[in-house]
């Protein structure tokens, strides 16, 4: 068929290579880095709550491993391992996000109550207690401080760690190209 080669041309300019993929994970990571810090927390005077400190620590991580494949440009099974170590602090930000947004949705009679920040809980209890106290959230992080098209932030939080995940696992999942030289 002549259709054939023209299906394998367009396919091909649509294959985005893997240096181009972790470099557009990075700039998302930053970018919802500096969106939170420079707008939400500086503009417009939002305080992160533990769970969002907890999200930009997943960013900020996953950011530095895209940023480093990026610039490092491995073939072969090194894009897996960068992958892999992508998908550490992207899990970890699935499950705040999903968690946070799960306090957010529940009645105002079953939200936990509201504890210490984040510096008097690590002044004040060991790393564990503190861990696990975050993790448990507070009233704060069931506030609804801000939205965007009907989403709250730890909603658009989520959709990001969906996107950078779906990143992730393309690179992981990719075919592995074999070259000898």
């Amino acid at each position: 068929r002549e259709s054939a080669p023209a299906v394998d041309r367009v396919a091909a300019r649509l294959m985005v290579g893997e240096r181009t993929l972790n470099a557009v994970g990075a700039a998302v990571c930053f970018g919802a880095l500096a969106y939170g810090i420079l707008w939400l927390q500086m503009r417009l005077d939002l305080e992160p709550c533990p769970l969002c400190i907890l999200d930009r620590v997943a960013f900020s991580t996953a950011g530095v491993v895209f940023l480093l494949a990026a610039l490092h440009g491995p073939r072969g099974n090194g894009r897996r391992v960068y992958a892999g170590l992508t998908l550490i602090p992207l899990a970890f930000g699935l499950a705040v996000a999903g968690r946070h947004l799960w306090l957010q949705s529940l009645p105002a009679h079953q939200v936990p109550a509201c504890g210490g920040s984040l510096d008097y809980m690590l002044d004040n209890f060991p790393l564990g207690q503190v861990v696990d106290m975050v993790l448990r959230g507070s009233g704060s992080c069931a506030d609804i401080q801000w939205q965007f098209l009907g989403f709250s932030i730890p909603a658009w939080t989520l959709f990001l760690f969906v996107v950078l995940t779906l990143i992730a696992l393309v690179q992981l999942f990719r075919p592995v190209e074999r070259r000898l030289f």
